[in-house]
């Protein structure tokens, strides 16, 4: 058996170690335990060749320990043992992880939390997870801890320069406000050196952290204590989707239909982690919808008015958008690349401004418009962008009252609606 303890928020117990062939863990968790002066110690650094060491120590009977931090089977060192001599080679006792340490060190609950790791892994995904949700803990690592988070968040782009450089170069008129966020930095839990301190994006930004950080908590701290639930992790997927255009606030019914939506929103793919972008975005119905469904979302809309709305319409369904007062492809200029974009509206720009996002989208681009005369361009820009592209006109009749206790078909607009898919072959003027 391979016993694995969680320890660094808690010691581990002085009797756990009494018989062990081999004691494999971090330099600070060996430094800390009573190793018998008999076992062999190995410093985890690369796992390849510590695993190798564990396997001959089992294949000649003798005991092995893990030590790892908190829990060891949160994001921890049980899966690649796992993976490696089967969980029923292992006994598993684990410690008070990381999170739990760190909201119980707040006061805050944390069953509605989302945890996303950036140990060894792409930040923008913990930055479009911190942009959606409301509740977020951060486990960092090299490269990725609170000063790398706070700027992606401070400025609006982890990529790109952030809001503040396209501001600055004139091309959004006016880019969005800053995140409601704080973070709570909780550094060396279950040491004599602990800390959890409360700093702001940009008091973040601007530190030297050093190595000691364990978590952070990204919060918006309106929202940190919510109604008591019967399932822990983030909220569901909503019930509803598509939903009905009375929803929303819109001008002269200028809002995409919902039957055009519904497959909007099935080739865009919005799901926690990504980052979508709404390009024309009027009422921000497709914006909103998205965010419903996890993603982060931005909201390109070049009239006041429909500014206005779009956060209207994000207040009224609860959810965090960031909208940018521009015209695009300008406005796009600062912000980070996006997984999926849907792009509305018409002109003659249309064309240039869909080229313009594919681009620079990762997975997939939506574009929807009503004049037939659009179609070749936008294809064309969406294909020479390396997007497999596929499309289809919509035209819907809805049920209609009429007097006598009668119903007739009432049309719809017939839609256009266009997708591309990126090519995994096309690697071209895309992040990786």
């Amino acid at each position: 058996m391979i016993t694995v303890v969680g320890t660094g928020v808690s010691a581990p117990p002085a009797d756990v170690l009494a018989g062990a062939g081999l004691v494999v863990g971090g330099r600070r968790h060996l430094d800390a335990a009573a190793v018998p002066a008999s076992a062999e110690r190995v410093v985890l650094g690369p796992l390849a060749p510590a695993l190798d060491v564990v396997e001959r120590h089992l294949d000649k009977g003798s005991r092995v320990v893990v030590l790892a931090s908190g829990d060891p089977g949160f994001f921890g060192i049980v899966r690649v043992l796992a993976e490696r001599f089967g969980a029923g080679a292992l006994d598993v006792r684990p410690g008070v992880s990381s999170v739990a340490a760190a909201f119980a060190r707040v006061g805050v609950p944390w069953d509605d939390a989302v945890v996303v790791s950036a140990h060894g892994r792409d930040l923008r995904t913990a930055v479009n997870v911190c942009r959606a949700r409301g509740k977020v803990a951060v486990l960092t690592g090299p490269g990725a801890g609170p000063a790398e988070l706070g700027a992606a968040l401070a400025s609006g782009g982890a990529e790109r320069g952030g809001w503040a450089g396209a501001a600055a170069s004139g091309l959004v008129a006016q880019f969005p406000a800053p995140l409601k966020r704080v973070l709570l930095v909780a550094s060396a839990l279950g040491t004599r050196d602990e800390r959890v301190e409360r700093v702001t994006l940009a008091e973040a930004a601007a530190r030297d952290w050093g190595t000691a950080v364990s978590v952070v908590l990204c919060l918006d701290e309106g929202r940190v204590v919510g109604t008591a639930r019967t399932v822990a992790g983030p909220s569901p997927a909503p019930s509803q989707w598509a939903l009905e255009e009375g929803e929303f606030a819109h001008r002269d019914s200028m809002i995409t239909k919902f039957e055009v939506r519904a497959l909007a929103l099935a080739r865009l793919g919005p799901r926690l982690g990504d980052l979508v972008w709404d390009v024309g975005a009027g009422s921000g119905s497709v914006a909103v919808e998205c965010a419903r469904l996890g993603a982060a979302v931005v909201a390109v809309e070049k009239a006041s008015d429909g500014v206005e709305r779009i956060r209207a319409n994000a207040d009224a369904h609860g959810v965090d958008v960031q909208v940018v007062h521009g015209s695009a492809p300008d406005a796009l200029a600062g912000l980070d690349d996006p997984d999926a974009v849907f792009v509305g509206g018409g002109g003659r720009e249309l064309p240039g401004i869909v080229a313009a996002c594919a681009r620079r989208a990762r997975r997939s681009v939506v574009v929807a418009m009503a004049a037939l005369d659009r179609v070749p361009a936008v294809r064309t820009a969406l294909t020479d962008a390396g997007f497999d592209c596929e499309g289809v006109q919509l035209q819907s009749s809805r049920l209609a009252p009429l007097p006598g206790d009668v119903t007739r078909l009432a049309a719809t607009n017939p839609v256009f609606l266009l997708w591309g898919v990126r090519n995994p072959a096309y690697r071209e003027g895309v992040a990786q």
